[in-house]
């Protein structure tokens, strides 16, 4: 596959290296290319997905607009006769947050967070083109067919009932919530770190449109096991330094309760050997929220 990179794309012309990222649960092919002593990103994906990987483009330019701290994009193309499409990005130098978090003082790790909640309040700035429809009617769909899909599956979450009521009675919430670019895997493993501080956010290859507190479902799920310090952090950075109020908790707890659901469905078909992993997690967050009892988890309260 590198010779054939190097091949297709002027950009790697010249004296250039290629080392493939074997790395996240992401199907597009991920490389590190060094070119005059300078660091690049090459990620490949199917053609197919070629239209959405332009938006995807569009969207680092706006981030660049906004003065995000994520990689640049560069050049886009496809290899004529392969399938395959591509993108170049510069390139983020650090280490993953989800690796260094623990090897720094408790005050970096809320500092880290707070900086990652000003980056995200910055991502939010771009609104979603007309043609994308109501965030309810997308993520209700979608939460649906999950729902579906679980109630097929002959692994069950302990005492779902709970929590699946607490969803049913709090789906209204969505209706009328804004329609802003999403990362939507905004945690710990996709924010890079040097020196102790923030260098960057990655990975912005799932994105969506829809309510900006939906990103915060990942804190919960993922951010906060790894440092919770950090994870406080990035909710006061991101609310400027004030209090969020009970609507935002009642989304984030909502979108969080909904992300059980998917997420059980998502690792049995994708990871099944990762099954009981994500049952664990799963049974940490039910605690924190006390099944949703608690709107606030646990974790926010005592931090």
């Amino acid at each position: 596959m590198e010779q054939l990179l190097i091949e297709h794309i002027p950009f790697l012309q010249g004296k250039v290296q290629i080392e493939q990222i074997h790395k996240g649960y992401s199907s597009e092919g991920k490389y590190i290319v060094l070119r005059d002593d300078q660091k690049f990103l090459l990620r490949t994906f199917d053609n197919k997905h070629y239209s959405s990987k332009e938006m995807e483009f569009e969207a680092l330019s706006r981030m660049k607009e906004y003065n995000v701290k994520c990689s640049r994009p560069l050049e886009m193309g496809n290899l004529e006769g392969s399938g395959i499409g591509f993108m170049i990005l510069s390139f983020i130098e650090g280490d993953d947050a989800s690796e260094v978090l623990s090897n720094i003082s408790l005050k970096e790790q809320f500092n880290i967070g707070f900086e990652a909640g000003e980056e995200l309040q910055k991502i939010h700035k771009y609104i979603a083109p007309n043609n994308i429809t109501s965030w309810y009617k997308r993520k209700l769909k979608k939460h649906k067919e999950y729902l579906d899909k679980y109630f097929q599956l002959n692994v069950r979450i302990k005492n779902d009932s709970s929590f699946l009521s607490f969803i049913e009675d709090h789906l209204q919430l969505m209706k009328h919530r804004p329609n802003l670019f999403q990362h939507d895997d905004f945690h710990v493993g996709n924010l890079i770190i040097k020196d102790n501080q923030l260098s960057g956010v990655i990975d912005f290859n799932r994105y969506d449109w829809g309510d900006p507190i939906h990103e915060f479902l990942k804190v919960g799920m993922f951010s906060s096991e790894v440092s919770v310090p950090f994870s406080i952090g990035q909710i006061r950075g991101y609310h400027n330094d004030s209090e969020p109020d009970d609507l935002f908790w009642n989304l984030y707890s909502l979108y969080l309760a909904m992300c059980l659901i998917s997420s059980i469905v998502w690792i049995v078909k994708v990871k099944p050997e990762e099954t009981n992993i994500m049952m664990d997690k799963i049974d940490r967050v039910l605690e924190d929220h006390e099944y949703f009892r608690l709107i606030k988890p646990k974790w926010y309260s005592e931090g």
